[in-house]
């Protein structure tokens, strides 16, 4: 039996990318949410020249399935997001398996290279970390991004 988490602005679960700097990493996680009807936020500014033409290039065909809100900074984004902000983070005390996800959580994602700056860590409502018991520094941000989707999707079901 299959479920569907109906994702739109407010009742499933978001993600958000803060100023990205890969964009095979950004067009990863374009297509995640495609795949799982899950809003994409994209918080410049990028390492790289955004546009949709970059984004069908890096997300293949997924690009025009998928809900891709562009903000032109990090203000733009707090001033139009709803619901709570949870961060993934590997210096987080908190374990993503132990988070209690609720309708409307927007995951928010970092740079690759450098995290985000203590201002949104600040701003998140929790930071969570995926436990990694094989003892690896991190993980993509797209995968990330994957695990914990695919967490907040199973508890939201």
């Amino acid at each position: 039996m299959s479920h569907h988490v109906q994702n739109s602005a407010g009742k499933g679960v978001q993600l958000a990318s803060y100023q990205p700097d890969l964009a095979p990493n950004l067009g990863s996680l374009v297509r995640l949410g495609a795949c799982f009807s899950t809003p994409v936020h994209v918080i410049e500014p990028c390492g790289f020249p955004f546009s949709l033409k970059l984004l069908r290039t890096r997300a293949l065909d997924y690009a025009d399935m998928a809900e891709i809100h562009h903000h032109d900074s990090w203000d733009a984004f707090q001033a139009a997001r709803r619901g709570r902000l949870v961060l993934l983070s590997t210096k987080a005390q908190a374990d993503l398996w132990d988070f209690a996800f609720q309708p409307g959580d927007c995951l928010l994602v970092g740079q690759e290279s450098a995290g985000v700056p203590d201002e949104v860590v600040e701003a998140a409502d929790a930071v969570v970390r995926i436990a990694m018991p094989g003892g690896g520094r991190s993980l993509n941000v797209a995968i990330a991004a994957s695990i914990a989707l695919a967490e907040a999707m199973r508890q939201l079901r």
